[in-house]
């Protein structure tokens, strides 16, 4: 490589000393990115170490190759950056990693610059001189491998929402062999052909702020922190559709987990309405769950919360599908009484349903709503009246609550979100 005639003499000495040493100083480089970025020491990529030397050995040519040739780095002098940058994201690395080490490395190449000009004054001098080229290379190199890195995740990110995407529209189909990319993402969430799974459906339960899309929600949905794997969150058209494995605590810890989402999303103003599916025995019963999950959903209304069927009581299920031909045969009074109480407050339905809830016991439903029990007892011979049911009749008490939950009077008990 011809000098650079305008770079001065000492300078030149100590950038033909440091390409001397170019190996030393990659390998110490390449060592001091090991032992300070915990990400690349945790790595069980093989080829990662690889990379990075052919990375720094690159970077480091581009810097002497300007100092001795007296052209500054250009961006066209950075395409092994951008390729390094990509392969970073798919071996894991953070972009803020990545950037961290390629700092570390012209940090090494820079005391390698001062041990090359000893402690002679004039070649402290001239080494620095060096600094504005260096620095050039750390902006300008840095510049670019951002750019790569975020060009290359976005791209990561959009192959991964598509393979998503197919993998659940297989599920749905009742396909049942996967290899690729989608079996390795079925293994990455824990689910396997004979999995216990859980299906839930989510959708918003009004507008999304601005700042939110489902996709954000999808991300926060899926995570169940008790399975064996975090599922398949996959927003689907206008829902997100979550494939979750049981955990080992249980169906009780998925849906806490579940509402714990909602409520962390209900602080950013994003409110869902979910439905989660009862047990099923693997990845070919996703179809039935799905349609569960679904019905679950449905059922909740215009409300946000979630409604799990694994805790509704059979009597709770069988009520809970919208079914036109089992409101017309509501009778008109019942029909009635339910319009008027909920326009008047509800105090009436409330009660109905308390008193079933207690076994008929009416001193026990007063002493749960926190009312005097002669003032149950009056509510009650109210809903007697108006309806013309015998409230001490257990086929009358089911008619009417029956009619209160098919005209949307009162969701399930255990529908809430907490």
């Amino acid at each position: 490589m011809e000098p650079h005639s305008d770079l001065h003499p000492a300078a030149q000495k100590i950038a033909t000393a440091a390409e001397a040493t170019m190996d030393t100083l990659v390998d110490l480089a390449v060592e001091a990115i090991w032992q300070q970025v915990p990400a690349y020491m945790d790595s069980h990529d093989e080829q990662l170490r690889r990379d990075v030397t052919v990375h720094v050995r690159s970077v480091f040519t581009v810097f002497l190759a300007g100092v001795t040739g007296g052209r500054p780095a250009r961006r066209a002098d950075f395409v092994l950056t951008r390729q390094q940058a990509t392969r970073r994201v798919s071996q894991g690395i953070s972009l803020a990693d990545f950037l961290h080490a390629f700092r570390i490395g012209q940090l090494v190449l820079w005391q390698g610059v001062l041990d090359a000009a000893g402690e002679e004054p004039l070649a402290r001098e001239a080494a620095l001189s060096l600094v504005a080229e260096l620095m050039r290379v750390i902006e300008l190199g840095s510049t670019v491998a951002a750019e790569a890195y975020v060009e290359a995740q976005q791209h990561a990110l959009a192959e991964s929402d598509r393979v998503r995407r197919d993998l659940l529209e297989d599920l749905l189909a009742r396909r049942s062999t996967f290899a690729g990319p989608k079996g390795a993402l079925l293994r990455t969430v824990g689910l396997g052909p004979d999995t216990r799974l859980l299906v839930a459906t989510a959708a918003p339960a009004g507008e999304l702020p601005h700042s939110y899309t489902l996709r954000d929600a999808a991300a926060v949905v899926g995570r169940v922190r008790g399975g064996r794997g975090r599922g398949l969150a996959v927003v689907r058209q206008d829902e997100i559709v979550c494939v979750t494995p049981v955990p080992r605590a249980g169906v009780d810890a998925a849906v806490a987990d579940m509402r714990q989402a909602c409520t962390e999303l209900a602080e950013h103003r994003v409110r869902l309405a979910v439905g989660v599916s009862t047990v099923h025995p693997g990845l070919l019963a996703v179809p039935e769950a799905y349609s569960e999950a679904r019905v679950a959903r449905e059922g909740l209304g215009q409300a946000e919360g979630v409604l799990a069927l694994p805790l509704l009581t059979t009597f709770d299920y069988l009520v809970l599908r919208d079914d036109e031909t089992a409101r017309r045969l509501v009778r008109p009074e019942v029909r009635q009484f339910v319009a008027e109480d909920l326009a008047a407050g509800g105090a009436l339905i409330a009660t109905l349903v308390e008193f079933a809830a207690c076994d008929l016991n009416a001193k026990t439903a007063a002493e749960r709503l926190h009312l005097h029990v002669n003032t149950a007892y009056y509510r009650l011979e109210r809903i007697a009246e108006r309806t013309g049911c015998d409230l001490r009749k257990l086929t009358d008490v089911m008619e009417l609550l029956i009619a209160v939950r098919v005209l949307g009077a009162r969701p399930p008990l255990t529908a809430g979100t907490s």
